[in-house]
């Protein structure tokens, strides 16, 4: 069965830097573009980024954009995204998933304070 299991979110000051990591197996990782989303208390989820099924491509959501790079190691199955230049209001839940949203992690928490 598919299995998107994330890893790396802390807590860190503003102006900092984190790595997350999303695991995945139970499906052929190569063959799906993913995306990382996340929720922040009391909002929707939102979107931050998308890569290709063979990270050639890639999307950023404008709130972003110059601060969160997405990637992926197909060899490993594992999906990153690197956040630099941590704000507050990067506090959220963040989540691995398909690009449909029709498959999901159990989430990393990130807080900026």
């Amino acid at each position: 069965h598919v299995q998107l299991v994330e890893s790396g979110g802390d807590r860190v000051q503003p102006g900092g830097s984190l790595r997350l990591s999303c695991a995945a197996s139970g499906f052929t990782f190569s063959s799906y573009a993913m995306s990382w989303a996340r929720q922040a208390p009391g909002k929707g989820l939102e979107r931050v980024s998308t890569i290709s099924s063979n990270g050639a491509s890639t999307w950023y959501a404008n709130s972003v954009k110059g601060r969160f790079t997405i990637s992926r190691d197909n060899a490993k199955n594992t999906l990153y995204l690197q956040l630099n230049s941590l704000r507050t209001e990067d506090t959220a839940m963040y989540y691995c998933q398909w690009v449909d949203g029709s498959r999901k992690g159990q989430g990393t928490q990130v807080t900026v304070s």
